[in-house]
């Protein structure tokens, strides 16, 4: 979503203002500002709809400088992308940029209205501003205008504020939306990622929720939800900077298709024993947990869904465990009945999903067993917050169509799937030896399932005319479909949907005609023959066929079927390696249709909001 950089120090902050917002437009948006206090002590503020370079252009041609300044990247949720709804926004001496939605908005428009104010923009963060300058009429201290005002704002917030009447501090206070304080020397920084600011810091400070600080060049404040000071942990952070580099590719997005290998390899590290998983990888309480739980409840958002959907399948089949898996938005909303001695999973790339982060709090006091994030960032709120963790450790995840960290997921929560079998006695030792082993042998597998590049580039051309896809599978590759058919859609812009072969005949054979591709994942299994059934059924109504098959399955190439060969696999690990053709499908379509591959449009990397 919206991205946030803030900067206090003894040198013109306006490159650093800028370099940060360049690092987090991963995150998508559609305007961007900043707002500076210059050496006049007046503020100045650019905005501009549209990239960053945009922002950039502008600033130099106008040349504004300063030391203290905040900086915004807008993804839009009230108000059309415009000039005058970009942030950051203005009241007086005071700004402020905003990540999150408030939703009382309308009732505060309507107060500060009756006090004399005047809305500028159609967004709900220009009532924050103009609360917080009238707080500031009766108190002495910006901070104190602050926690004054948060107390009246009822959503979540990442807010960034100066004013120029206090040139000597930034203030920060979070609210279901993440920030980071990064410490320099004699100047400190602020962003809503690291990531922002890995090119002035290596060490940063991660606020809890509630807490209000304040940032001065040679000092931070924190005072958590009670409103007391507190010390929030130092970390220093080793994360590879190479992440935010292309490289050799074209896109992050194939950079990151490429990194699975590698990645998954990593997730693996550690995890393995002699013929079985660590359970102590998972935490020192696992194993006693783990030989308590007979349900699990996964909980994800988008991507992580779908990997939640296919472990249903491993969970039920090999830990002999009943799950259900749910999206989070709605169950956040739903009256749940809570199974006995249930698992509580949440699935997140970010950590800071917020419909899976509020779901987990809800569930607090719903009487699970415990709680298990599946996450990629290590310092975010969904580890924090949760019982148990397993980082998936694909560093950091660029392209806004989620790769590496889906795979990677899926690895996890295969380690999940053993452990919970392997401590519950439900998993013989062999088939937990066999799959173990299975498990060590699968960076090499992916790296042959990426040899298919060039056949699925030159099918690229096919989809140049093309409105509509159709994705089966059937068992486990359902949700491997579906994930195929999200992926299209994300970022070629192509209708595209995703069903059980089984399901032709009830609806989907309506649309089938020389227009919809049908694209099928085909490994060997003991449904394939009947997904060759269903194959049939496509053809003979004129559909024409791209399938990713085991050379084991028997499908052959032929009139109205393009077939691209896949390496072997079990079935049990079948899923992660049908995820990879998908990924480079949807990536070359886009490619030869022109479309913005790691960032498009209308879409966040990491969806902080509602």
């Amino acid at each position: 979503m919206c991205g946030i950089v803030g900067a206090i120090a003894e040198r013109n902050i306006s490159p650093i203002l800028l370099e940060g917002l360049k690092r987090l437009e991963y995150r998508g948006y559609d305007s961007a500002g900043l707002a500076l206090v210059d050496s006049a002590g007046q503020l100045q503020r650019l905005r501009r709809v549209g990239k960053v370079a945009e922002l950039e252009q502008a600033q130099r041609e106008t040349v504004p400088t300063g030391r203290l300044g905040i900086a915004h990247t807008r993804w839009a949720t009230h108000g059309v992308p415009c000039e005058r709804n970009a942030h950051p926004h203005f009241s007086g001496d005071v700004a402020v940029a905003h990540n999150g939605i408030i939703e009382n908005h309308e009732a505060l428009r309507r107060q500060l209205k009756e006090l004399g104010y005047e809305f500028l923009s159609d967004t709900d963060t220009e009532v924050i501003v103009h609360l917080l300058h009238h707080k500031l009429e009766s108190c002495s201290d910006l901070s104190d205008a602050l926690k004054a005002t948060v107390k009246e704002l009822h959503g979540s917030y990442g807010l960034a504020v100066i004013c120029s009447r206090f040139p000597d501090r930034l203030l920060a206070a979070r609210c279901g939306s993440p920030l980071v304080i990064g410490l320099g020397l004699g100047e400190n920084f602020l962003a809503s990622d690291q990531l922002a600011l890995r090119q002035v810091t290596d060490r940063f400070v991660y606020l809890e929720e509630g807490d209000i600080a304040e940032i001065k060049r040679d000092s931070v404040r924190i005072w958590d939800i009670s409103g007391q000071l507190v010390q929030r942990e130092n970390v220093q952070y080793h994360e590879g900077a190479e992440a935010a580099d292309k490289g050799e590719y074209r896109h992050f997005m194939l950079k990151e298709i490429h990194e699975q290998p590698k990645v998954v390899q990593r997730t693996l590290e550690g995890r393995l024993g002699d013929g079985q998983v660590m359970v102590e990888a998972f935490g020192p309480q696992a194993a006693e947990l783990f030989a308590k739980v007979k349900n699990i409840q996964i909980v994800a958002c988008g991507t992580s869904f779908h990997a939640g959907m296919i472990a249903r399948y491993w969970l039920e089949e090999l830990a002999g465990i009943p799950c259900q898996v749910e999206v989070a938005s709605e169950f956040r909303y739903r009256k749940v009945m809570v199974q006995p001695d249930s698992l509580f999973v949440t699935i997140s790339q970010s950590g800071e999903t917020a419909d899976t982060l509020a779901a987990l709090r809800n569930a607090r006091n719903m009487g699970y067993l415990a709680s298990l994030a599946i996450c990629n960032v290590a310092i975010s709120s969904l580890v924090r917050e949760s019982d148990l963790t397993l980082l998936t450790l694909a560093g950091p995840e660029i392209g806004v169509a989620s790769t590496k960290a889906f795979t990677t997921q899926l690895v996890a929560l295969m380690l999940l799937t053993l452990a919970l079998g392997q401590v519950r006695g439900s998993l013989a030792v062999d088939k937990e030896r066999q799959l173990v082993e299975e498990l060590r042998r699968l960076p090499a597998r992916l790296g042959e399932a990426l040899a298919v590049n060039a056949a699925i580039e030159q099918l690229a051309e096919y989809f140049a005319d093309k409105n509509n896809t159709l994705f089966l599978g059937r068992g486990a590759q359902y949700p491997v479909a579906m994930e195929g058919a999200l992926k299209l859609k994300e970022i070629s812009y192509i209708h595209a949907e995703a069903y059980p072969a089984g399901e032709l005949k009830h609806g989907p054979l309506a649309l089938v005609d020389s227009d919809m591709p049908v694209v099928t994942v085909a490994p060997s299994n003991e449904l394939v023959e009947k997904l060759k059934s269903n194959l049939q059924e496509v053809r003979a109504r004129g559909g024409e066929l791209i399938v990713f098959a085991d050379g084991r399955a028997g499908i052959e190439n032929g009139e109205g079927t393009r077939l691209v060969n896949m390496p072997h696999i079990i079935d049990a690990l079948a899923p992660i390696l049908y995820t990879i053709p998908l990924q480079l499908l949807s990536y070359h379509v886009a490619v030869f249709k022109g479309t913005d591959v790691d960032q498009p449009r209308n879409l966040a990397k990491s969806v902080t909001v509602e």
